[in-house]
């Protein structure tokens, strides 16, 4: 039996068990660039006028650090599933969190996303730029889980555009 640990968006899941992470803390560690479209993920448009902008849209992300404690939740996961969120969750890397699991999944395996080095490299080079921020919509569902803050990140009116997969080639 397997589970993931949703510390953000994954948070939302249904019938998920409450549980925390420790040793682990929680930040905004990860960007996309919002220039780019990758088939199948996703862009932003600012709500005020529909125009594109050239940002790096930040995510949250876990970090190991003694004496830290993040809540989440834990939602079990198939081979399927396991898949479809290694695939949705492109700034990101699966890695096993069992041990730092409270309560413990007896015999279960528990996983979470933690940034990937591009996505981390992304948000750094955001930051950099004066282009990182955080969509308002997204902000909003995490802080009602984990009561995030947004540090020195700005908070953009961005409407999500879900992009379609490519059709296979034939």
């Amino acid at each position: 039996m397997q589970f993931v640990f949703g510390y953000g968006s994954l948070a939302a899941a249904p019938g998920g068990l409450s549980c925390a992470l420790r040793g682990w803390r929680r930040l905004w560690g990860v960007a996309m660039d919002n220039r780019l479209d990758v088939p199948g993920y996703k862009h932003y448009l600012l709500r005020s006028d529909a125009s594109r902008p050239h940002v790096f849209v930040a995510f949250l992300d876990i970090v190991e650090c003694p004496g830290a404690v993040t809540n989440g939740i834990c939602v079990a996961a198939d081979g399927p599933l396991l898949d479809a969120l290694d695939e949705r969750e492109r700034n990101y890397e699966r890695v096993d969190v069992t041990a730092a699991c409270e309560p413990a999944v007896a015999g279960a395996v528990v996983w979470a996303y933690r940034g990937s080095a591009a996505g981390r490299a992304r948000l750094d080079e955001g930051r950099r730029r004066g282009r990182a921020v955080v969509s308002r919509e997204y902000l909003q569902l995490v802080r009602d889980l984990a009561g995030e803050q947004t540090g020195d990140l700005p908070v953009w009116d961005l409407q999500r555009v879900d992009l379609p997969r490519r059709s296979p080639s034939r």
